[in-house]
């Protein structure tokens, strides 16, 4: 079975597939979201609270989450 990570409000990503946690502020990070949404491979997963981590899979999916990116890769760790 996968190992699926929580990133927050009962949403879980398989851990094998995530690339990267990045934060949002960045302008390459704002770049990828901008191609990721016209794309349309930007996943929302932050219930309308501000993003607050970027999760990018293998796939060229994009997560967003309103959890820390620190907390989400504390959470793979165990």
């Amino acid at each position: 079975m996968a190992n699926m990570l929580n990133i927050g409000f009962g949403n879980t990503v398989n851990v094998n597939r995530v690339i990267a946690v990045v934060g949002p502020e960045s302008a390459p990070i704002k770049r990828i979201l901008q191609k990721a949404q016209d794309n349309g491979v930007l996943i929302d997963a932050t219930y309308g609270r501000r993003t607050r981590a970027v999760i990018i899979m293998d796939s060229d999916h994009v997560v967003l989450s309103a959890i820390q990116p620190e907390t989400i890769t504390a959470r793979t760790s165990n």
